[in-house]
């Protein structure tokens, strides 16, 4: 991932956290003269390998499935929050141009296939009570076992012990104090989500006059 060295983030803690706020990532594998690519939810298990290792689970008749028994190299993305900056915003508008504040991580590393079905359950339910934490009611896969049973002989499993971790947090590094308080204060405004959580990643940063904390 090309990121310049201003906006270049190695606090692995920090990555983690990013990435279980967003879990759901793009796997990316290779296939022949292609790459193949998938949206699946990923449980990051922090414990495991100095940069973690993540865990998932796919159809068996994925074409993903190739290259996970294979062992093959593959990446997985990691999309952040994001905003587009207007050059409105700038102490100078007329001498730049609209930019997007935004978070991505890579993670790299190669896939261990977990087909045992008693391994696999156990993988599936792990992801499930994790995002189940937040229902008011939590569903349990154990209350659709034998359904799950069935549905795990066409799923293959597989956790990647992250050999390189890449973090780009692009949030205004590269401007002057009183343009981060212009995109500071434009963010402040919207309703937006992902704004909200650049916002308060920006925050963490600088004061409201876009200086550095």
């Amino acid at each position: 991932m090309y990121t310049p060295s201003q906006f270049v983030n190695r606090d692995v803690p920090a990555l983690h956290a990013m990435m279980r706020m967003h879990p759901f990532a793009l796997l990316l594998t290779p296939q022949g003269n292609e790459v193949q690519l998938t949206h699946l939810p990923f449980r990051l298990d922090s414990r495991r390998g100095p940069q973690g290792t993540l865990e998932a689970h796919i159809a068996r008749i994925n074409p993903h499935c190739e290259a996970i028994l294979a062992g093959a190299p593959c990446s997985v993305v990691f999309q952040g929050p994001d905003g587009y900056v207007s050059p409105r915003w700038y102490e100078d508008p007329a001498k730049n141009v609209p930019t997007w504040n935004y978070v991505a991580i890579h993670a790299h590393g190669r896939p261990k296939p977990i087909a045992d079905p008693t391994q696999l359950l156990a993988l599936i339910g792990r992801l499930t009570d994790e995002h189940e934490a937040y229902i008011e009611k939590p569903w349990s896969i154990r209350e659709a076992q034998a359904h799950a049973e069935h549905l795990a002989q066409h799923i293959l499993g597989f956790e990647l012990e992250i050999e390189e971790l890449e973090g780009k947090f692009k949030l205004s590094q590269n401007r002057s104090d009183g343009d981060r308080a212009g995109v500071l204060k434009e963010f402040a405004k919207s309703k937006d989500g992902g704004v909200q959580e650049m916002l308060g990643l920006m925050r963490g940063l600088y004061d409201e006059d876009g200086k550095k904390r």
